[in-house]
């Protein structure tokens, strides 16, 4: 006859206890995943912000100690998103400056809608490889900028470009660098102070 190999099924304590671990475990594991998503913003923000990864501006609390004889043009770009009833674009297309110098550049933006609407502005420059060294010592992209209807602002962009780039490997044959802009809506604006707005920008109706 056959030999009729017999299992013994775990105690129903035992298998209470694995469960409650498997359980556990997963818990642990997702909770781990969620955490991990949603530092990976803030760290991939502040990692584009150091390297100047995918033309990432860097944000200056001085000018430069230098200035160079050596130039370059910057052009000005600016675009808005879907869903935001705004006109914006620069006040000037390009823009010649030398290496360390503190220039100051203006953007205007219109609000066609009948409503107020609170936006808040990305940015990137190009090629990627100057994004290290574009330096902002102010900018309207700091701040959300709310606008009543109607209402027009002059947005200024204070900046320069590091000298270094002139000794870099990467950045020493860049002579054209493009900044560029795009406003969104601010899905669930915050309250804004309509001075920190008048500071960042002066306020005029068109």
């Amino acid at each position: 006859m056959p030999m009729v190999r017999m299992t013994s099924k775990p105690a129903p304590r035992d298998q209470q206890k694995r469960n409650s671990r498997v359980a556990l475990v997963c818990v642990v594991l997702v909770a781990s995943m969620l955490s991990l998503a949603y530092a990976s913003v803030p760290l991939y923000r502040l990692f584009c912000q150091v390297t100047g990864f995918g033309g990432t501006t860097q944000r200056a609390i001085r000018p430069a100690s230098e200035i160079l004889d050596r130039t370059v043009t910057v052009r000005f770009d600016g675009n808005v998103g879907p869903g935001l009833s705004w006109d914006f674009a620069p006040l000037e297309q390009t823009m010649t400056v030398r290496l360390g110098e503190s220039a100051l550049a203006t953007y205007r933006a219109t609000n066609r809608s009948d409503r107020a609407v609170v936006g808040s502005a990305t940015f990137n420059v190009t090629p990627d490889q100057a994004g290290a060294f574009f330096n902002k010592l102010e900018c309207f992209c700091f701040t959300e900028q709310r606008l009543e209807p109607g209402q027009s602002i002059d947005m200024p962009v204070s900046f320069f470009v590091d000298p270094a780039m002139a000794t870099d490997r990467d950045g020493a044959h860049i002579g054209l660098i493009t900044l560029s802009y795009t406003f969104f809506p601010v899905d669930a604006p915050r309250l804004v102070d309509t001075a920190k707005t008048t500071t960042t920008g002066a306020s005029r109706g068109l």
